[in-house]
């Protein structure tokens, strides 16, 4: 047999907090690249040390976590879980739910410290005052659940201004095999009336209007509906559409889809 072995360690991270007010020396500390993997939860370990590398005392003090995407808009914000006060050692982690909706990229990242006056202390990636470390967000180990196809644009058929329809959409049969398993969710904000999810086994839909469509479901909505509605359907399509029968401008908000 063939043994390979796999690694359990602590993914531990060295930062500089801003107490002293001078720098002692200049030795790179966090400049090596973190990774984080979608799909699961990832336990980051840091302590926080002084310029003298000291350990800092938290006492009553909370580190906060943030991360910020190549926008610089921010992604992730937590509160460390302190592990050991008086050694500076804090934990955080970065869950599954954090990542679901972020595509594999380089974000930065930072820490500070809430004192317990309020006031703010910045921690640095090094000794030469930079601030922002780099994390390497991943998909190649849990690559997660594809990204969801969104409509929000009706059309009026042509022969009947009363009959409003979606766009149509590949409901991909090439990867979904014998099993091809369908969610949507539908968002809505005072529509009254029916929605109707029909599909098509055509190969190619020059117009709709000239497409044989089956009727897959039909949700049926009183106005009062404030949360998504799910519809969970299977079928081995080629494309699917939605109708709607009253005009759903400003009612409809959006279809999210992920075959």
């Amino acid at each position: 047999m063939q043994l390979t072995p796999r690694y359990l360690v602590s993914n531990r991270t060295i930062v500089i907090s801003n107490e002293v007010g001078f720098v002692t020396e200049y030795r790179p500390v966090y400049q090596r690249e973190l990774q984080v993997y979608r799909g699961i939860d990832n336990v980051l370990d840091f302590q926080i040390l002084n310029a003298d590398q000291k350990p800092v005392h938290l006492g009553e003090r909370v580190v906060k976590f943030v991360a910020f995407d190549e926008s610089s808009h921010l992604i992730i914000e937590h509160d460390a879980e302190t592990v050991i006060a008086n050694k500076g050692l804090v934990k955080v982690t970065v869950t599954d739910n954090d990542l679901i909706n972020i595509q594999q990229q380089y974000l930065r990242y930072n820490l500070y410290i809430c004192n317990v006056d309020d006031s703010r202390t910045l921690t640095y990636a090094d000794e030469h005052f930079d601030a922002n470390g780099i994390i390497y967000l991943s998909s190649r180990a849990y690559p997660g659940p594809k990204k969801a196809l969104e409509l929000k644009t009706f059309n009026s058929l042509n022969f009947d201004d009363d009959i409003f329809i979606s766009e149509a959409i590949s409901a991909e049969p090439g990867i979904n095999g014998n099993e091809a398993v369908h969610t949507a969710a539908i968002y809505t904000n005072g529509y009254v009336g029916d929605v109707i999810l029909e599909a098509t086994l055509e190969n190619q839909i020059p117009g709709q209007d000239i497409v044989e469509w089956t009727v897959v479901d039909t949700i049926t909505f009183d106005g009062t509906e404030v949360d998504p509605v799910p519809v969970n359907f299977v079928g081995i399509y080629t494309y699917i559409r939605f109708k709607a029968e009253n005009n759903p401008a400003d009612t409809i908000e959006k279809i999210l889809i992920r075959n």
